[in-house]
């Protein structure tokens, strides 16, 4: 008697279709990669999806809907909403381990850039990871850790852009970690709106 197909779940293969696209550049992407990351046929893959381009699409639209309640998430294993803010930007640091992968995930937005539908997606994610740093500069002023001057508003566009540029920086000059130079620049970008710095700079608030 012939032994049934392994069923795995949606989340089992987007978390190795996640894994064959930090090895493998779009070109080398196919159905039989992703299959043999997840221990399934391409033509399980096909099955269920209907195509590459569909499964690409399931798994950015995934990504859009866990990430709404990502602020709340850091903001629970931190007691501090600003360490939050810096573990969450660790986390988006982690899309560059190295130079190479990271020239792999630039190659993978180059293609979603050129379709309209994962375009849709990612301004969607985007627009998304920024109400999660507005939230969590929001909680930083609440708790004291920011000026009550702070506006969550434009220092979220702000921070925004410095871990976009960080990353962008480090891939031109790929010194020390991703995630060090995205915290260093970070560090900059608060700085004026830290209440202990603040204070420190102005001969302890005197």
């Amino acid at each position: 008697m012939c032994a049934r197909p392994r069923r795995i779940s949606d989340e089992e293969v987007f978390a190795a279709i996640m894994r064959a696209m930090s090895r493998l550049p779009p070109a080398e992407l196919t159905l039989t990669a992703i299959g043999a990351e997840a221990g399934v046929t391409a033509g399980a893959l096909v099955q269920r999806f209907g195509s590459k381009r569909a499964l690409l699409v399931a798994v950015a639209r995934a990504a859009a809907e866990s990430e709404a309640d990502q602020a709340a998430r850091f903001l629970e294993r931190h007691r501090s909403p600003l360490k939050a803010l810096e573990a969450w930007a660790d986390c988006m640091s982690g899309l560059a381990p190295s130079p190479a992968s990271f020239q792999r995930a630039l190659a993978y937005l180059q293609q979603d850039l050129a379709d309209p539908e994962l375009h849709r997606l990612l301004a969607r994610q985007t627009e998304t990871n920024r109400a999660a740093i507005e939230e969590m500069l929001v909680a930083a002023r609440d708790a004291g850790e920011l000026t009550a001057t702070a506006d969550p508003v434009r220092l979220s566009r702000l921070i925004e852009a410095v871990i976009v540029g960080g990353l962008m920086s480090w891939a031109f000059r790929p010194t020390g970690s991703a995630s060090a130079r995205v915290r260093a620049l970070l560090s900059d970008a608060l700085a004026p709106h830290r209440i202990g710095l603040r204070k420190a700079r102005s001969g302890g608030g005197r």
